[in-house]
């Protein structure tokens, strides 16, 4: 076989054409991914995320699928200032623009003020280490009441006129009051000499009766 013939069969009219389909095939594949992709994932496309912080849930979840979101409860916390249920924070922000069907996770107004567990500060601890815990937690401190003891030092809590332990559960709503040494004493606990009632009348009944006993004896 000569050399022409024999790369003549390599550059034939069969060969040629099962080599363009196949390169075809392959710009075919690589077009039809790319805009497949763009269109699965709406490429180009986006959705601004309204603003339903400060919306009552129930409105701020129909704007949403209006748009083509969700929405998800995600966390609660307390504002007396706002209605029940009202949004108090939300993510993504405003503005954002994000793809058809994304998440907007949002942290709604509980209807009830938390509550929360009193510390271990009765006899435990003066009167600004217990206020520096009690206010850490959020609770508010009227006026401390004082009472006989040592100097600053906490003897109890108050809570709307009812005494309060360690570990009691108390809403964030209920201010506190602290009972506190006032540094100075009953004097009904000053030291002092006790005498038995009736001991000294006795003593004294008991020395005549012995006395009473000798005669007096006389030199004739």
């Amino acid at each position: 076989m000569k050399t022409k013939e024999f790369f003549g069969k390599f550059v034939s009219g069969y060969l040629l054409g099962n080599l363009l389909a196949m390169a075809l095939v392959i710009v075919l594949l690589c077009i039809g991914v790319k805009y497949g992709l763009e269109w699965y994932t709406h490429h180009g496309e986006g959705i601004v995320v309204p603003k339903v912080e400060g919306m009552v849930y129930a409105n701020a979840r129909t704007l949403a699928e209006e748009k083509g979101l969700n929405i998800m409860v995600t966390d609660s916390g307390y504002n007396k200032r706002l209605p029940a249920n009202c949004i108090l924070a939300q993510s993504p922000g405003e503005g954002t623009t994000v793809k058809e069907g994304h998440t907007i996770y949002v942290t709604v107004n509980s209807p009830s003020s938390p509550s929360f567990s009193i510390p271990d500060v009765v006899d435990n601890s003066s009167y600004r280490e217990a206020e520096a815990k009690l206010m850490a937690i959020g609770f508010k401190l009227l006026p401390p009441k004082y009472v006989p003891g040592e100097k600053d030092w906490v003897y109890g809590i108050l809570s709307r006129g009812r005494r309060v332990s360690t570990g009691d559960m108390v809403s964030i709503d209920s201010p506190l009051t602290l009972i506190i040494g006032s540094g100075m004493y009953d004097s009904e606990e000053e030291d002092f000499d006790y005498v038995e009632p009736g001991y000294q009348q006795f003593m004294t009944d008991e020395s005549a009766t012995e006395m009473d006993e000798f005669e007096e004896i006389t030199e004739p």
